[in-house]
């Protein structure tokens, strides 16, 4: 059966970093957040850097989703749901912190 394009390079990159799937989501969700703090220039507690990780983790599971139908003919929801999970959980506890914690304030 053939892999598609994006599953192919999320492969490659798996064996590169030799990190799990799951250790990439979290990558991922990081660098998002804080590339999107750096770019709306706001902090971590404001609303835009975690929609942004929310919008680049749902772009990937529906691309998922459609491999998942082409190749299995149904989607593994739960597979999905578990990855926007942990693309977004460290984002949000950094955003919680930062509001609320003395730890981030000046």
């Amino acid at each position: 059966m053939a892999v598609s394009t994006f599953q192919a390079i999320k492969l490659a990159i798996v064996s590169v970093t030799g990190l799990s799937k799951d250790a990439l989501h979290i990558y991922v969700g990081l660098v998002v957040f804080f590339a999107a703090m750096r770019i709306f220039r706001r902090q971590g507690h404001c609303f835009m850097p975690l929609l942004a990780v929310f919008i680049v983790a749902c772009c990937g599971e529906v691309l998922d989703m459609r491999d998942d139908l082409h190749s299995l003919g149904y989607w593994r929801w739960n597979a999905s749901l578990h990855d926007v999970i942990n693309t977004l959980f460290w984002p949000f506890v950094i955003a919680v912190l930062m509001r609320k914690s003395w730890l981030f304030k000046p």
